[in-house]
C-alpha cells in the first residue's frame, strides 16, 4: 500500500547575485529556507513577500509552520520600531539584549524593520549589534496596522527561522506579539523585565499579581515569543566597524480591514512619562490639585516628568496622560519619587520596573515602603521644600 506525503516547496538552489554596498556587508555562502510565497527576484538580495502560507490576515486558508526543526543555534530575531530619528531606543536596548544572548545561545542576530523611509535605520543596525538585517519599506507600511504588518512579519519569521523573537512591550508589541504567536504555533511572553539563557532556553522574569511578585516564564515550543518592557535593557556600545548582512523584501499589496484616518497627539508639557529617566509622582494623599504645582517645581530641578496616580487622576487634579499604573503609562525609570501614594498593586503594576523608588508618605503603614529602596515617613509638605532645596545644591 503505497502512504501518501505532503508536499512542499523546496528552497532555491541558488541564491541571487550578491552587490556589496558601503554601509552593509553581504553574503553569498548561506541560503534561507523560505515559504512558497517568498521568492528571490534581484540581485540586491531582495525578496518577493506575500501574505504568507496562502492565508489571508487572520490566517485563513494557511497552516501554522512546525515547532519542530528549529535548532538553538538559529538566530534571535529583534522585531524593530523606528521613528524619524532611526531606531528607536527600546529596539536598541533589544539588539543589545540579543547580543549577549546570542553569546550564550550561539548563532546571529537579525533585526527586522517594517515600515517606510527605513535606510537610516537599517544603516544603524549594524553598529547596534545586529548581523542580518530584514528590511521591508514600502508606502503602504507607514503606520503600523495588524492586517499589514502581520503577515510581513510571519514572513520575515519564515525566511530567518529565528529560536527566539524579541519585541518591545509597546503599543505595537502588545498587539503584534500574540497575534504572531498564534500564527506561528507558539506561546508569546509578555512585558517581560529580565532575560537569562537556561540550557537551550531563554527564562523571562516578568512582574504578577500587581507588581506584587515576580514570576520566571519559559515557552517550550520554537519558537520562543517576548516582549520586553522598554528601559529594563541596556543597548550596547555602538561599534562603527561593525556592519550587518541587508536582506530587501518587497511587500504585496495588502488588504485593510481597518484604516487609520487621523491621530491626535496627547497634551503634554515638558518630558513624556515613558521617555524620563526620572519620574515624580503624586497620589491622593496630596489633598488637591494644587499640590502638583510643588511635585512640578521638583521636576524641573531633577529634569524629570511628573506623573500621577489614577485616584488623582480620577479627581481630575491631574492631566490622564499622565497617569502611572496598570490603566495608564507603564513606566521603567532609574528613579521613581512616589509622592503621598499609597502603593496600591494597579499603581505598582505600573512603576515596579523602576531601578530605584523613593517613597514620601506619612503612613508608616502604607505598601509603597515595601517596594522602595528609600523612604521617608513624614508629611510631604514638610520634606518637599528641603528635599528640592537639597537636590538644588547638589545638581548647582
Amino acid at each position: 500500500m503505497s502512504k501518501s506525503r505532503s508536499s512542499r516547496a523546496t528552497p532555491p538552489k541558488k541564491r541571487p547575485p550578491v552587490l556589496s554596498t558601503p554601509c552593509a556587508k553581504r553574503k553569498s555562502s548561506n541560503s534561507h529556507p523560505v515559504s512558497p510565497a517568498v521568492r528571490a527576484e534581484t540581485p540586491r538580495r531582495t525578496n518577493s513577500l506575500l501574505p504568507p502560507l496562502g492565508g489571508d490576515a487572520e490566517g485563513r486558508g494557511g497552516s501554522a509552520p512546525s515547532n519542530k526543526g528549529h535548532s538553538i543555534m538559529a538566530s534571535i530575531l529583534v522585531i524593530g520600531e523606528t521613528d524619524d530619528s532611526g531606531l528607536t531606543a527600546p529596539t536598541l536596548e533589544l539588539l543589545g539584549a540579543a547580543s549577549r544572548l546570542s553569546g550564550e545561545l550561539g548563532g546571529g542576530v537579525a533585526l527586522a524593520l517594517i515600515g517606510s523611509g527605513l535606510a537610516a535605520a537599517s544603516a544603524a543596525a549594524g553598529p547596534a549589534g545586529a548581523d542580518t538585517v530584514y528590511t521591508a519599506d514600502a508606502d503602504s507600511l507607514a503606520g503600523y496596522q495588524t492586517d499589514s504588518f502581520l503577515p510581513v512579519a510571519q514572513g520575515i519569521v519564515e525566511l530567518d527561522s529565528p529560536s527566539v523573537i524579541l519585541m518591545s512591550q509597546s503599543s505595537i508589541g502588545r498587539d503584534l506579539a500574540p497575534r504572531l504567536a498564534t500564527r506561528l504555533g507558539t506561546a508569546a511572553i509578555m512585558d517581560s523585565l529580565g532575560l537569562e539563557v537556561d540550557g537551550d532556553r531563554v527564562k523571562a522574569t516578568r512582574s504578577c499579581y500587581g507588581g506584587n511578585a515576580r514570576q520566571v516564564v519559559t515557552v517550550q515550543t520554537n519558537p520562543q515569543v517576548i516582549t520586553v518592557r522598554p528601559k529594563s535593557q541596556d543597548p550596547i556600545e555602538a561599534d562603527a566597524s561593525r556592519s550587518a548582512e541587508v536582506i530587501d523584501v518587497n511587500v504585496a499589496e495588502p488588504t485593510l480591514r481597518a484604516r487609520t484616518t487621523g491621530k491626535e497627539q496627547a497634551e503634554s508639557e515638558g518630558i513624556r512619562l515613558e521617555d524620563a529617566e526620572i519620574v515624580v509622582s503624586g497620589g491622593r494623599g496630596l489633598g488637591g490639585p494644587e499640590a502638583f504645582a510643588d511635585l512640578e517645581s521638583l521636576a524641573g530641578v531633577l529634569t524629570a516628568a511628573v506623573g500621577s496616580s489614577r485616584a488623582a487622576c480620577d479627581l481630575g487634579w491631574y492631566p490622564p496622560s499622565q497617569q502611572v499604573g496598570l490603566t495608564g503609562t507603564v513606566v521603567s525609570p532609574t528613579l521613581y519619587v512616589a509622592i503621598a501614594i499609597s502603593g496600591a498593586s494597579q499603581h505598582m503594576a505600573g512603576c515596579g520596573g523602576s531601578k530605584n523608588i523613593v517613597a514620601i508618605n506619612k503612613d508608616p503603614d502604607a505598601p509603597i515602603f515595601s517596594f522602595s529602596r528609600f523612604g521617608i515617613v513624614d508629611d510631604y509638605k514638610k520634606v518637599l521644600p528641603a528635599l528640592e532645596a537639597a537636590f538644588a545644591d547638589a545638581l548647582d
